[in-house]
């Protein structure tokens, strides 16, 4: 069995901004590029032999610090929207104090929290893992199960 580890992006443009992000393609502010290469420090001993990122340009800037971070910048990567973070809908750009004074936090924490409640528009939870999950067993899993190292930043857990 080979080791799969999961990494999440650093802080990008819209998370400074305290913004609902989803699918809009920010970067990564300067913060989030020196937590990736902090993040590097954890797993310094590894060595990976493939690497999957989502379509969007926050967890590919981390993927690629952490890479180069560890010395390891031609790893193969693969892309794949299925990596995507959960898509936010109507929330997406907006304030999250300003949405919550406007929907209440209770209906906020519901859409955020709750595993089948989706956003106006958007992917609940469940959404998500079912549009993850599938890719996940069939292009990450075969590789860990057969003895391979495997580096994952989709801004989500899988």
């Amino acid at each position: 069995m080979g080791m799969l580890v999961l990494i999440r992006h650093g802080q990008s443009q819209w998370n400074l901004e305290n913004r609902f992000t989803g699918w809009v393609d920010v970067p990564l502010t300067d913060t989030g590029r020196e937590e990736a290469r902090r993040g590097a420090a954890f797993i310094k001993e590894l060595t990976f032999d493939r690497a999957f990122t989502s379509e969007l340009q926050r967890a590919q800037q981390t993927l690629k610090t952490v890479l180069e971070t560890l010395g390891q910048p031609h790893v193969p990567t693969e892309r794949s929207q299925a990596l995507n973070e959960r898509h936010y809908g109507d929330l997406q750009g907006l304030d999250k104090a300003e949405t919550a004074k406007k929907f209440g936090e209770a209906q906020v924490k519901l859409w955020r929290r709750s595993y089948d409640i989706a956003p106006p528009n958007g992917e609940s939870l469940k959404d998500t893992a079912a549009r993850t999950l599938p890719y996940f067993h069939e292009h990450i899993l075969p590789l860990v199960k057969a003895g391979q190292t495997i580096v994952v930043d989709g801004g989500l857990a899988v």
